[in-house]
């Protein structure tokens, strides 16, 4: 771990402003700022929802707002694995288990585990879970990017 990389302030900013998100889309719409259900209604996947408007922005506004951010606070260094392959099948397999569990970690993990869901408290257990094992496994095996 590069803890001299680390940004604790920067990470502090990004949570209240993603609280703050999800309270305004709650309390001034009543819906739940979760971005894989926006996507889907942005999209047309979802027949119903958020209005589409609403999503779209929220949806539009994601990657403006990160430009902003990099305007003002100097570019993000981000790693990603370099083969397309990998990155085509994981983004698969998110969308995939977003639909099947109805609802992405944004969705679950600030937004239901701020209600007091029992769904998402189970789904935000299981990705804490998943997510701890697939670390430990790809140090095992040596591999990471």
């Amino acid at each position: 771990m590069n803890w001299a990389g680390a940004m604790p302030l920067a990470g502090l900013t990004g949570g209240l402003l993603i609280g703050l998100a999800g309270a305004i889309m709650l309390l001034g719409l009543g819906r739940i700022a979760g971005v894989s259900g926006l996507v889907a209604r942005a999209t047309g996947i979802a027949p119903s929802g958020t209005p589409w408007p609403i999503a779209s922005a929220f949806i539009i506004g994601l990657p403006i707002g990160a430009w902003v951010v990099a305007l003002v606070a100097g570019p993000v260094t981000t790693r990603f694995p370099t083969s397309m392959t990998v990155l085509v099948l994981g983004g698969l397999i998110v969308g995939f288990g977003t639909r099947m569990g109805s609802g992405c970690t944004s969705g679950h993990g600030v937004c239901g585990l701020s209600r007091l869901s029992p769904r998402s408290i189970a789904a935000t257990a299981s990705f804490m879970v998943a997510g701890f094992a697939t670390v430990a496994v790809m140090h095992v095996l040596g591999v990471s990017w």
